[in-house]
């Protein structure tokens, strides 16, 4: 009988992939030994494989222009790096590497930015779209960069009041884009995103506020869906409303040649994962030449927003199963070396499913079991995958420790759990790794940060005040 792990794996998926491969006993991820890993760092174990955020930036700027060149579409696209998903330097160094662009979301980001600038990392060609809801020390902070010469700084307008802010600062004219409220999945709990403003009241505004106004310039239109980019009639209704929107404003705005279609690509989150990128690009592209052809307007500049797909790839996390609890007759917990809540806390906060796979042990026998973590929180667990309602992996055996892995968890996770602080029950923030390759495709391993310590604790409790 097909009874090890390797033969459930090969029955339920297309086995090997391109980034997960078996050699011998072990499980591999871009051809990096994992159990080496283990062996030199231990864990519980985070690690960012850098090489893969270049490769998805190059991915989607392949599709752009492949979709462009075969729509004959001819305006230029940029493509925009989503600072939330992921604010560590090491990520942005990566990522700037490939000529792209930068979305901030709050004050202290300006901050990241004007580092880079510091750094060489970006230059004043660098687009900056400034979006989110905006008060004080992120208007300040706008304004400064744009009053130090950053001219291609484009703060998106939320609600209204934001431009009398923002004019209040900046010293000289500047460019401005406008956000679309756009409506919300029926399922949704409301109808329309808190962010942005509605479709009727974009063109109206601009008459009203903008048109006249010597200082401003609009530049950018900018559409996001919160569910992301997906071939659902839902996606589409929105996309069609939002190219009218564009449509209607280019024909009383000459100065707008920019449309922002946000982020949402998905990533990998199983084996079973399939999605056709260049379709979708190619079904966006048509359709808003289509529409700008049929108005007689120039097709704009496409600006994406990609955070999750550009590093959501490079991330993983690996455990210890430490010991297992039989609770009743059919359940039995496998307990982790550390916390889902606080290592990957979207997996208990929208209840994400990442990509888990056993890590060595793969020529044994299976079983079912559910995955737990060391708080004394009772959501504190992990009990399906993705495509499967439930968790397989090899036997528990005392003898011969067991490891599991999980990947694709490079956006969120480190801002959400709180990077650096304090987490549920006292869990400590296990060691984080950095992996490159160098230009011979020889693999190097850092250390980004140590497992967190008491020490650190107890310093951010307050113990150590004198």
């Amino acid at each position: 009988m097909n009874t090890k792990y390797s033969d459930l794996i090969n029955q339920t998926y297309y086995f090997p992939q391109e980034e997960f491969t078996l050699n011998k006993d072990n499980l591999q991820f871009h051809n990096i030994d994992l159990m080496k890993l283990v062996e030199q760092y231990g864990t519980p174990l985070k690690f960012t494989y850098l090489p893969q955020i270049s490769n998805n930036i190059n991915k989607a700027k392949s599709w752009f222009r492949k979709s462009m060149e075969k729509n004959k579409y001819e305006a230029k696209y940029y493509y925009c790096y989503c600072t939330k998903s992921s604010h560590f330097e090491y990520i942005m160094n990566e990522a700037f590497k490939n000529n792209i662009h930068i979305e901030t979301s709050s004050a202290f980001d300006i901050n990241i930015v004007e580092n880079l600038l510091a750094n060489g990392k970006i230059n004043k060609s660098t687009y900056v779209i400034c979006n989110g809801f905006k008060r004080d020390q992120y208007i300040d902070n706008i304004a400064r960069l744009i009053n130090n010469g950053h001219k291609n700084t484009i703060p998106i307008i939320d609600n209204f009041e934001e431009l009398d802010l923002l004019q209040g600062q900046i010293k000289s004219k500047f460019k401005i884009g406008i956000r679309i409220a756009a409506e919300e999945e029926p399922k949704f709990e409301f109808y329309t995103s808190r962010l942005g403003i509605g479709y009727k009241n974009i063109v109206p505004f601009y008459k009203r506020e903008i048109k006249e106004n010597k200082k401003l310039e609009l530049k950018m239109l900018h559409f996001f869906i919160n569910t992301g980019i997906n071939d659902n009639a839902y996606y589409w209704n929105e996309l069609v409303k939002c190219i009218k929107v564009y449509v209607a404003l280019k024909k009383e705005c000459p100065t707008l040649d920019g449309l922002n279609i946000g982020g949402g690509f998905p990533i990998k989150n199983s084996l079973a994962f399939e999605y056709d990128y260049q379709y979708m690009i190619d079904e966006i592209i048509n359709q808003i030449k289509i529409a700008c052809d049929e108005a007689e307007v120039d097709v704009p500049n496409i600006f994406t927003e990609f955070g999750s797909f550009t590093v959501g790839e490079s991330g993983g996390a690996i455990y210890q199963v430490l010991y297992q609890k039989q609770q009743n007759d059919r359940e039995k917990w496998n307990m982790i070396d550390s916390s889902f809540i606080t290592t990957l806390p979207d997996t208990w906060a929208i209840n994400k499913r990442f990509i888990m796979l056993a890590v060595n042990r793969w020529n044994e026998t299976y079983e079912r079991v559910l995955l737990g973590g060391m708080t004394c929180d009772s959501d504190d667990y992990y009990n399906s995958e993705q495509n499967m309602n439930a968790i397989y992996l090899p036997k528990y055996n005392k003898e011969k420790p067991l490891y599991i892995g999980f990947f694709n968890t490079g956006a969120y996770q480190e801002t959400i759990g709180g990077y650096g602080g304090l987490h549920h029950c006292l869990i400590p923030q296990p060691k984080h790794i950095l992996i490159d390759r160098d230009e011979n495709g020889i693999l190097a391993t850092e250390v980004f940060s140590e497992q967190q310590t008491s020490e650190d604790v107890l310093k951010i409790l307050g113990y150590d005040r004198k």
